[in-house]
């Protein structure tokens, strides 16, 4: 008796769990499915207004009035949501974003209403874009996971590329709004294309020529650490720093980048009668690569260069598994001595870098001084690689 009474009870248990389950996805999937129709609506609102505004011969004059009159028509029958900076949010927003061809269940502006007897309601309707038919493939719609809170945050991002790149990296990870403003603000895209190849191209080049990030691509210079609340200064330890790292190691992922997960810390390699040990290690699943860390307070030295190479080379022959690309060593340091970094291993290598690391968030005014400055010292690199090439010809 006691044992069908234990069955019955986990078979209830697993009976609720299912049922919880199934409602948990149902609820995600109304969310998703309004946060969808929503930015839809927004983009269809917009397209409206434009097309309205630019029937007038007076445009500054009419389109404020036509957007004040839809604003106070509108508040008074939906309430909250349409004041005049949202209408002009709406309008900006179908101006950035007027290539899309998004897709929404039910039939919206003016020129679908003879649409409907040929999309019945409920049903999924393409609404063609500016110059497009309605079986138009070339253009695409909306994220479904992407909220009108994060193309609010995309619509701050001026240049065409870095909004995509931001808006795809979006989809693919997750963010949320905060996360995504965050990697706005540090200038992540940017980043990410200050190319650690040092025979590579350069910025725009590489983002327009094939749009695929190579290996070495994944680092950055700087990395920015506002997140570890640490004081800016050289009183604390490595150690302090690591333990940081770990205690937020959630953030620490995002700032590395897509596809990385956490292996260990300080990993125990072996080499004779020698213990060395890695400060952090990581895998990137995408690149299929190892990555060492090696935390560094003050300038960069030769010795740790060569450190971070022994390092390297041990993993590579202890750690890597076949199938993996090249493991990558990175030297994270509060400043770089560009001297050695120049005239070092570092110059040449494909396997081991070097970025310096800031524990505030800079504005962007310092980091656009900071990565050009990086950009000028990889200019320079690549045309001392251009004029040896000449030279040995």
């Amino acid at each position: 008796m006691n044992t069908d009474k234990h069955e019955l009870k986990m078979n209830d248990s697993a009976l609720f769990d299912r049922i919880v389950a199934i409602l948990e996805q149902a609820r995600s999937n109304v969310v998703r499915a309004v946060n969808s129709n929503t930015v839809v609506a927004y983009w269809l609102i917009g397209r409206e207004i434009v097309k309205e505004l630019q029937k007038g011969e007076e445009r500054a004059e009419y389109g404020k009035r036509v957007i004040e009159d839809l604003s106070n028509r509108l508040t008074g029958r939906y309430g909250k949501g349409f004041s005049v900076p949202n209408l002009r949010n709406f309008r900006k927003f179908y101006v950035m974003f007027q290539n899309r061809k998004p897709k929404i269940r039910y039939p919206l502006g003016s020129e679908l209403t003879l649409e409907r007897k040929r999309y019945p309601m409920g049903s999924e309707l393409s609404v063609p874009g500016k110059g497009e038919t309605k079986d138009g493939l070339s253009l695409i719609g909306f994220h479904p996971n992407l909220s009108w809170s994060h193309y609010r945050a995309l619509m701050r991002v001026d240049k065409k590329e870095a909004r995509e790149f931001y808006e795809t990296e979006t989809a693919e990870c997750g963010w949320n709004k905060r996360q995504l403003e965050r990697q706005i603000h540090s200038l992540f895209y940017e980043r990410l294309l200050m190319s650690k190849d040092k025979k590579g191209m350069l910025l725009e080049d590489r983002a327009e020529k094939d749009g695929v990030f190579k290996q070495v691509d994944v680092l950055k210079d700087p990395y920015v650490l506002e997140f570890l609340d640490l004081p800016d200064t050289a009183k604390f330890h490595e150690s302090d720093l690591e333990q940081a790292i770990i205690d937020n190691l959630q953030h620490f992922l995002l700032e590395l980048g897509k596809g990385f997960s956490f292996v260990a810390r300080q990993k125990q390699m072996r080499f004779g009668d020698e213990d060395f040990y890695v400060d952090l290690v990581f895998y990137n699943f995408i690149l299929k690569c190892f990555l060492l860390i090696d935390l560094k307070i003050g300038k960069l030295t030769h010795q740790d260069i060569g450190q971070m190479d022994g390092y390297v080379r041990m993993y590579e022959e202890h750690g890597k598994v076949e199938g993996d690309n090249p493991t990558i060593g990175l030297i994270l340091c509060s400043e770089k001595n560009e001297a050695i970094a120049r005239y070092s291993v570092l110059n040449d290598s494909k396997q081991l870098f070097a970025s310096k690391y800031m524990l505030y968030l800079p504005t962007e005014e310092e980091l656009q001084r900071e990565l050009e400055r990086e950009r000028r010292l990889i200019e320079e690199k690549q045309q001392a690689g251009d004029q040896g090439d000449q030279d040995s010809e």
